[in-house]
C-alpha cells in the first residue's frame, strides 16, 4: 500500500473535527516516520482546518517532527539530573562517533541524534532513548557500547 493509500487509512478512523487532530498528527508520525508537507494538506482537508492550524499545533509540542529521522532515532537527555551526572560528555561521544551533530540525520539514514529537555527517568540518569527504547545509568562508553560501537581504550 503507498503512503496515500495509508494515510487514507489513518484518516479513515477519525471524524471529521478539529479535536481529533493531535491524535491523527501521532498516528502519522507513528507510521511515517515525521510529518510531511503532503500530508499536512491531507489532514487540513480532514479536519477542515488551515494548513497553519495544523503547524501551529504541531509545532507547540516537541513531540511531533517534520523531516525524516534514522532508523535509530537517538534522544539524549539534558535534563537537570541527567545534565549534572555529565550528559554532555555522553552527546559529545555520540556525536563524535556517530559523525553528526544534534539534529541531524547520518548520511546513510541510519542515525539521527536530538537533545530532549527531559525523557521523565530521573533516577536513571543520564539516560538517552534509541527508538523507544530507554537506557539509562550511563557512562560514554556505555552509551556507545548500546550503539552497537567498538569503542577503543584511551591509555
Amino acid at each position: 500500500m503507498n503512503s496515500n493509500g495509508k494515510l487514507a487509512e489513518i484518516l479513515a478512523q477519525y471524524s471529521f473535527e478539529r479535536g481529533n487532530l493531535v491524535p491523527i498528527l501521532q498516528n502519522v508520525q507513528e507510521v511515517f516516520g515525521y510529518i510531511s508537507r503532503d500530508t499536512v494538506g491531507e489532514i487540513a482537508n480532514h479536519v477542515n482546518v488551515s494548513c497553519s492550524d495544523i503547524y501551529g499545533v504541531a509545532t507547540f509540542y516537541t513531540m511531533f517532527r517534520f523531516k525524516p529521522v534514522g532508523r535509530k532515532h537517538i534522544n539524549v537527555c539534558r535534563g537537570t539530573a541527567c545534565h549534572v551526572k555529565d550528559a554532555d560528555q555522553i552527546l559529545d561521544q555520540v556525536q563524535r562517533v556517530l559523525g553528526i551533530n544534534e539534529g541531524e540525520t547520518s548520511a546513510d539514514g541510519e542515525y539521527s541524534l536530538e537533545t530532549v529537555a527531559c525523557i521523565g527517568c530521573c533516577a536513571l540518569a543520564p539516560c538517552m532513548t534509541i527508538n523507544k527504547d530507554v537506557h539509562g545509568r550511563l557512562t560514554s562508553k556505555k552509551a556507545l557500547k548500546i550503539l552497537g560501537t567498538a569503542v577503543k581504550e584511551e591509555e
